[in-house]
């Protein structure tokens, strides 16, 4: 083709894939990654809440799977909002992250408020089976323009 080129901005999503180790080292690298994915297209979510979910999410595949398989971030932008799955290799359900718990989380213990934290801040969120474990995921939508800080 001849002639200059034209950048059409596609509709499709953009998704970003990322193997982490199974180490507290992946929560940083996450949270760049999602960071990244977010600023690069000057996508509409929330970032700083994205960021925090993210870490949630890749801490208790840590802390709640054993083994040295690396678990997986997938990130997807989507024209309603951003999606952040973690993939990891065991199969069991995270504990209530689609139902609440039996009561509030005991305020002295240092754990417990990282699912409670993705059902509140998120639009949705949930779990599904995989070929090697689960994928557990949350969902953000896009800020309207008059909520957003500015740059």
């Amino acid at each position: 083709m001849n002639g200059p080129a034209v950048y059409e901005l596609s509709s499709a999503p953009a998704s970003w894939r990322i193997a982490l180790p199974h180490t507290a080292a992946a929560v940083p690298v996450a949270r760049a990654l999602v960071r990244t994915a977010l600023a690069e297209l000057e996508h509409r979510a929330d970032c700083d809440t994205a960021e925090l979910l993210t870490a949630e999410l890749v801490a208790n595949a840590v802390e709640h799977t054993t083994g040295e398989t690396p678990i997986e971030l997938v990130v997807e932008l989507l024209p309603s909002g951003c999606q952040v799955e973690v993939h990891d290799t065991d199969p069991a359900p995270p504990g209530d992250l689609t139902r609440p718990a039996g009561g509030p989380p005991d305020p002295w213990q240092e754990h417990g408020r990282g699912l409670l934290l993705i059902r509140a801040l998120s639009s949705s969120c949930g779990h599904r089976p995989t070929e090697s474990g689960k994928a557990v995921w949350f969902r953000l939508p896009v800020v309207p323009a008059q909520r957003r800080s500015p740059a």
